[in-house]
């Protein structure tokens, strides 16, 4: 059987988590025999956002250089030929990884969680402000690509993937509804945490400005502060984001279903952690790609602003870590996630081309990438593996 899931982020640097293949590239785009589309700017027309603002009769078909992640005029709505095969792939990866929240068996975890003696207090604020601060997130995350990414982002296959990027954290969303119902938590506490408690609250507004931005309708790709704003905002919310911000919670559930604590609601975080990586890992090809389609946006006044950029999303990550686990609990304590945050940050510096700013961090939690990996063997007769692949994407030798 043969499985596809996310590189793992904290192995050495691979094809997904770096510039993509030279053969993917195009450095130079070649202009269509006629093009598909009215020679008006893409600022004064809004260019793009569907490809079907002017069309033309007769025009020639799509080559492969015509396409450009960013204010590509090609015809969007032509998916083939393909120019950046690692999106597609990646389309192809998520789908055959498909779950849904209501197939993890919650029986567990409701018993414990009713079970006055069954967890300390300190656990189940961490549950509880994991279960904020995500259901927020996620929320966030899905509304900036619909509203914003997706219509300055102007290539097909990258398209598609940003569709089914979003249809998964929509799943996620309903993952810790999920989890939220089955425990039987009050949900306006745990859905409106990013309004109450300023440790939730600080990590979501920090991400709102790089959403408004992008999400303005009178804003347009096509000039070069512009471009660089959104690179930024891609940074933003790739990288620090998703890259940084969710870790610490990640790891905090995940090591309760290591030792046997609520069981169901780690497996539910554990198929949301192998889809996070693999937007991570996209949203950082996309970077990548745009920085080589577009060498003049990565000045070196702007690589100084990203680096800025990811020490803010540390210092947040860093004091989220504290407030969530104000005493050592699972083995952990703040000042190790101190050091796994700066750990995390050095890879994420590396990945988009920038220098560590934490020489010598290390990683306190090799665990994390076993189960990352996803390659655990369970019980068939408990819960599927999580390694789960799609009927149709299942190969029998």
């Amino acid at each position: 059987m043969t499985s596809m899931t996310p590189t793992a982020w904290d192995d050495p640097l691979s094809p997904s988590s770096s510039p993509p293949p030279a053969a993917d590239l195009a450095l130079e785009p070649r202009l269509p025999e006629a093009p598909a589309v009215t020679e008006t700017p893409p600022a004064e027309t809004g260019a793009g956002a569907t490809g079907l603002e002017a069309l033309e009769m007769g025009a020639a078909r799509i080559q492969v250089d015509d396409k450009q992640i960013i204010n590509c005029r090609a015809d969007l709505n032509q998916l083939v030929p393909f120019k950046y095969t690692w999106a597609w792939e990646k389309y192809l990866a998520a789908c055959n990884n498909h779950w849904m929240p209501q197939e993890i068996n919650m029986t567990a975890d409701i018993e414990l969680w009713k079970n006055p003696d069954g967890l300390t207090e300190d656990e189940r604020m961490i549950v509880m402000r994991n279960l904020g601060f995500f259901s927020t997130a996620d929320s966030l995350v899905a509304n900036n690509l619909v509203l914003a990414v997706y219509r300055h982002i102007t290539n097909p296959e990258c398209r598609q993937y940003l569709l089914r990027q979003a249809f998964e954290e929509a799943i996620h969303t309903h993952a810790y509804q999920y989890c939220v119902e089955s425990l039987g938590l009050d949900q306006g506490e745990v859905f409106n945490m990013y309004r109450e408690l300023p440790s939730v609250a600080r990590k979501a507004e920090w991400a709102l400005p790089f959403t408004q931005s992008l999400g303005d309708p009178n804003f347009q790709t096509g000039t070069f502060e512009n471009d660089q704003r959104l690179l930024r905002d891609l940074i933003a919310f790739y990288v620090v984001f998703e890259g940084i911000f969710f870790y610490v919670g990640f790891s905090q559930i995940l090591s309760m279903g290591r030792r046997n604590k609520l069981t169901g609601v780690a497996e539910q975080f554990q198929y949301i952690l192998r889809d996070e990586s693999m937007h991570m890992n996209f949203g950082i090809d996309v970077i990548n790609q745009i920085k080589i389609e577009n060498p003049q946006l990565w000045s070196g006044e702007f690589q100084q602003q990203m680096i800025d950029l990811i020490m803010e999303g540390v210092e947040l990550e860093i004091a989220y870590a504290y407030d969530t686990m104000p005493r050592g609990i699972l083995g952990m304590n703040a000042p190790v996630f101190e050091d796994y945050v700066k750990f995390i940050a050095n890879r994420r510096l590396a990945q988009i081309g920038l220098p560590a700013q934490f020489p010598g961090a290390q990683n306190p939690f090799q665990w994390m990438s076993e189960t990352l990996d996803l390659k655990k063997e369970k019980n068939f007769f408990e819960t599927r593996v999580t390694e789960y692949q799609t009927g149709g994407a299942l190969s029998w030798d």
